[in-house]
């Protein structure tokens, strides 16, 4: 393993030199970087001038000047990088710049993208195993209009519809019987389409779904929840039971017993740990605060697991855990909320929260709370990531669904029934972790493309990430800061194809790194 990962580095260190001696001779010869002070009126444009000649090399030939930033980049490698200087940034170092923006464009994406990979797999998951239904080809168009619409108009419909038209309903968040009643029936024929089987089963699921979403449509109608959002304990079981419900359904199933107490008993243990929750996040404060319950959670879960997991102990420590940090970060969310009222008293709009610029609220960043802060982000969070989620939802839905089909039609699994296997075992042990082969080579390259920056949703949302600071780069002429975001970006899409290659290997045994 470890001569293969020395040989891949060895291999890209190459191309990445290459590639880097490219891009510098193309963008030093662009244009002239001082072209704006050698046509001012300014006295001391010249001294300005003569300034940045010297500090920018300007006065070596771009041949030779690649090799000194070379000199620069390469003393990252001994912890004192040296990129130069931004002339673009009012001469600030290259690394401010890079860190800045790193900063803000991983913000921007982390959650576009998780989110984006676990909606887009299940959904294209459960349309190969409806293939040829209603549900099928209804995804099927969505996926198709959402894929070919263009990024930018998209970001302006969501500023109109998402924004301003949503904080409008969230000054009096009231919906008329006729909506309630959309609402909950488009719910119940969702759920009737994604459960399948028989006429029966059909209509047990749709009529299920219509009386709990109707019903929890009308709550959240009368306590005007969104307006003044919160979970309390009963919440944080509810949706710690849910979330217990998914793994069971994803893992060991309802029928083992063992699996389904100690699972299910998770959602019991976050209730008890809400109110000793509450003085853990008091005296323990910052990120740690949140690590620290999701690690306990965690902790819990696996611990009762190994414990009392009895044969299977393993696959149910495994499921308990999981459950237990996702039920931790319910619990972090849970005391998030608690401060929507400061919250919503210190940001400027009237009604509503979704804020459409920018990524911080300058009044919320001097109170200095962790808390406001993590309102404050995902307020700012919510458009730009529903922009970048409808394209990637719809690419990574399309591939799940063929590579499904495809390992579904494989002999193995038709031996797997005909051996007696239940349809879950079947789809979730044997054909799941398959398909997601080729899922894991565009999940490796989209993430190392995306840290390049969403230039177009950055622009529109007002985001100075790394897709702004190529732009400006560019336009500036400013080698130094095109450069580092060459560097940044090619050693992620190395890393990208190197985890990739390792997750062939962890999803399929057959394969071996040598």
């Amino acid at each position: 393993m470890l001569s293969f990962i020395l040989r891949r580095l060895a291999a890209t260190l190459v191309v990445l030199l290459v590639a880097s001696f490219v891009v510098y001779q193309l963008t030093a010869i662009s244009g002239d970087p001082l072209a704006e002070l050698r046509a001012s009126r300014d006295p001391n444009a010249q001294d300005r001038i003569a300034y940045f000649t010297d500090v920018l090399n300007l006065d070596v030939p771009p041949l030779i000047r690649y090799f000194y930033w070379l000199g620069g980049a390469a003393g990252c490698l001994i912890g004192r990088c040296d990129l130069g200087v931004s002339i673009s940034k009012g001469e600030m170092p290259v690394i401010e710049a890079l860190s800045g923006a790193m900063t803000s464009t991983l913000q921007l994406i982390t959650l576009a993208t998780i989110l984006s990979i676990l909606v887009g797999v299940a959904v294209g998951m459960t349309t190969a195993l409806r293939q040829y239904s209603g549900y099928d080809y209804t995804v099927t168009f969505f996926a198709f209009v959402f894929y070919s619409l263009p990024i930018f108009w998209v970001a302006v419909l969501l500023k109109e519809f998402g924004a301003i038209r949503f904080n409008r309903f969230l000054g009096d968040p009231v919906l008329s019987p006729t909506a309630l009643a959309l609402v909950a029936i488009g719910l119940a024929l969702l759920v009737m389409g994604i459960v399948g089987g028989g006429l029966a089963t059909r209509i047990k699921s749709f009529v299920m779904t219509l009386v709990f979403g109707g019903g929890l449509l009308v709550f959240l109608n009368v306590t005007q929840w969104l307006k003044y959002p919160s979970f309390g304990v009963v919440g944080v079981v509810l949706l710690s039971a849910m979330v217990a419900g998914v793994m069971l359904l994803l893992t060991t199933g309802f029928a083992q017993r063992r699996a389904l107490v100690i699972v299910a008993g998770m959602a019991a243990i976050t209730g008890l740990m809400w109110l000793p929750g509450q003085y853990l996040f008091f005296y323990v404060e910052g990120p740690l605060g949140i690590l620290a319950m999701v690690a306990i959670m965690a902790g819990i879960g696996l611990t009762l697991g190994l414990l009392f997991g009895g044969d299977g102990k393993r696959e149910i420590a495994r499921a308990a855990g999981i459950t237990g940090a996702l039920s931790g970060l319910i619990l972090v969310i849970d005391e998030a909320l608690q401060y929507w009222s400061r919250f919503t008293e210190l940001i400027p709009m009237k009604t509503g929260f979704i804020s459409t610029i920018g990524a911080v609220t300058p009044t919320i960043r001097r109170e200095e709370n962790m808390w406001l802060n993590i309102l404050d982000s995902y307020s700012h969070l919510i458009l730009p990531t529903i922009a970048l989620m409808i394209v990637s939802v719809a690419g990574y839905t399309r591939y799940a669904r063929a590579s499904l089909l495809e390992v579904l039609n494989q002999d193995y699994i038709r031996t797997a029934r005909a051996k007696g296997l239940t349809e879950r075992v079947v789809v979730v042990r044997h054909a799941f972790r398959n398909a997601m082969i080729p899922i894991a080579t565009i999940i490796a390259f989209d993430i190392s493309g995306l840290i390049g920056g969403a230039i177009i949703t950055e622009r529109v949302f007002a985001w100075e990430g790394m897709g702004a600071l190529f732009n400006r780069g560019l336009n500036d002429v400013d080698v130094n800061l095109v450069m580092g975001f060459f560097l940044v970006t090619g050693l992620f899409a190395v890393l990208g194809n190197l985890i990739a290659d390792l997750l062939y290997s962890a999803l399929d045994p057959r394969i071996r790194v040598n």
